[in-house]
């Protein structure tokens, strides 16, 4: 398939599937022409870099793991990924620092609060 009809497929705009490609995360063949030609399996692979995308996931991670995630079943919150250990792991640190931005802006919040209260 063309990449419109991959944009049109997976909801994700031409531009994006380009930007994919340029950092690796895509590799489609070219046709006779030069056009870029997907194959059925890239709309689930645009599937879970979105989905590592909106998970917090740097490209340069996403490039480094893609191949260990596994699409899972999808649940009410979207594609679930079966994984590797190191991505597992990636994750993990991910949402541990998250935690500790989280825990520091609750401290912020309650020392404004002090200040105005």
């Amino acid at each position: 398939m063309l990449i419109n009809e991959l944009a049109e497929r997976t909801g994700v705009s031409a531009r994006a599937l380009r930007h994919y490609e340029d950092r690796g995360l895509l590799a489609p063949a070219r046709n006779g022409s030069g056009y870029r030609v997907y194959a059925e399996s890239d709309t689930a692979r645009v599937a879970q870099i979105r989905a590592m995308l909106c998970a917090g996931l740097s490209t340069a991670v996403i490039r480094r793991y893609l191949d260990c995630a596994r699409t899972g079943t999808h649940g009410t919150h979207g594609i679930r990924l079966d994984m590797c250990p190191d991505l597992r792991a990636e994750l993990d640190a991910l949402a541990a620092r998250l935690d500790a931005q989280m825990a520091e802006l609750r401290d912020t919040r309650g020392r404004l609060e002090m200040l105005t209260g």
